[in-house]
């Protein structure tokens, strides 16, 4: 039997390709501030994890809140919305009569970015779907409350290329406990861990001058 218990958050992935520094405060120190828009995103997730909801339209119906695990990532997580589609060339399910093709959907409370961050968790939930129901799933889609549309997604070869050397990369750190140092961006100012994460410290600064300039004032008595 396979030990899951060292696993990672699958929605970890995201904030690792945002910032890998991110990611190690929040999963692997367990440091977490929350700000307006995480909040949101918090709660709009609550309402689309409901797993007591299966929608059932025609020959499509929804799974909210689903559980997958995946072997090859040594992550596991949970897929806000999964859509089964029915179609010859899909797949038996459990419970279900006729053939269905699985379609991942990941809600996201703002607009779409211009980096992968949100591919590359929908990614990881598709690939995780696969191992699980021994299938392939070529596209998802994510939906941006913000705009209140679905951007379609390939789960392309290179994405997935990505999404496994990214979660190779997560697990490493993980094993270590290893909090890297990043270059400080305009990105920083977008984060909710800023004043947790100090980023002016993985610049060039010396830590001690840093420390004197927030104790000290100009006559050398301390501030604090």
């Amino acid at each position: 039997m396979i030990d899951t218990d060292d696993y990672l958050q699958m929605s970890g992935i995201q904030h690792f390709s945002f910032c890998r520094r991110q990611w190690a405060l929040a999963y692997l120190e367990l440091q977490w501030a929350e700000d307006v828009r995480t909040a949101e995103g918090r709660i709009q997730h609550e309402r689309c994890h409901d797993d007591n909801i299966v929608e059932k339209r025609g020959d499509l119906f929804t799974v909210r809140g689903l559980r997958v695990i995946s072997h090859r990532l040594k992550m596991s997580g949970i897929c806000d919305v999964v859509e089964f589609k029915a179609d010859k060339n899909g797949i038996r399910l459990n419970g279900r009569d006729g053939l269905w093709i699985p379609f991942p959907v990941e809600y996201k409370h703002g607009s779409p970015k211009q980096n992968d961050a949100d591919r590359l968790q929908l990614c990881a939930q598709a690939m995780a779907l696969e191992e699980m129901l021994v299938c392939d799933i070529p596209k998802g889609a994510i939906y941006y409350a913000e705009t209140r549309r679905r951007e379609t997604v390939d789960i392309s070869d290179e994405l997935r290329s990505r999404a496994q050397a990214m979660a190779k990369e997560m697990n490493e750190y993980y094993l270590r406990g290893y909090t890297p140092k990043v270059k400080p961006g305009k990105h920083c100012n977008a984060c909710s861990l800023k004043e947790l994460c100090l980023p002016k410290l993985c610049g060039n600064i010396n830590v001690n001058d840093y420390i004197s300039s927030h104790i000290y004032d100009d006559s050398g008595a301390g501030t604090l």
